[in-house]
């Protein structure tokens, strides 16, 4: 009989089985998965004031998560953080960098930052949660 149970963490052997099975069934078809997660932080002395987190596979650079100290912001930090992904994966056959943010977060820093608009799914209670999809090509 199946069962299926909510796990609140993964450990590192359920990603291991969950990167082999992707790859896999990529190598099945003809395409190259290469999934890799990355993280940069940013330090001033030792103290961690920003950090940027995602991941690689396909042709794609993809950024889950972009965050900045509170009292760290307006001081560029967030754009440092873009520039080293994008300078990190540029001419490494990567086509594009995606991210998702919501209106009441940041999709303006991005467009300045040279992303596009590629979609935006409308939340019909509260428009401050219209999720806006971005890419930015290489």
């Amino acid at each position: 009989m199946l069962n299926i149970e909510y796990i609140e963490n993964a450990d590192k052997g359920l990603y291991n089985l969950m990167d082999n099975e992707f790859n896999k069934f990529a190598i099945k078809n003809g395409v190259t998965c290469n999934y890799k997660s990355f993280n940069f932080v940013a330090k001033e002395e030792d103290k961690i004031v920003g950090i940027i987190m995602g991941h690689s596979y396909y042709k794609e650079v993809y950024i889950d998560d972009l965050i900045v100290l509170e009292e760290y912001r307006n001081k560029h930090i967030r754009t440092k953080l873009i520039e080293t992904v994008e300078n990190y994966f540029k001419n490494k056959e990567f086509e594009n960098i995606n991210l998702t943010t919501y209106k009441f977060q940041a999709p303006e820093f991005y467009k300045k930052c040279g992303f596009k608009i590629d979609f935006i799914r409308e939340n019909k209670e509260n428009p401050k949660l219209n999720k806006y999809y971005l890419v930015k090509y290489f």
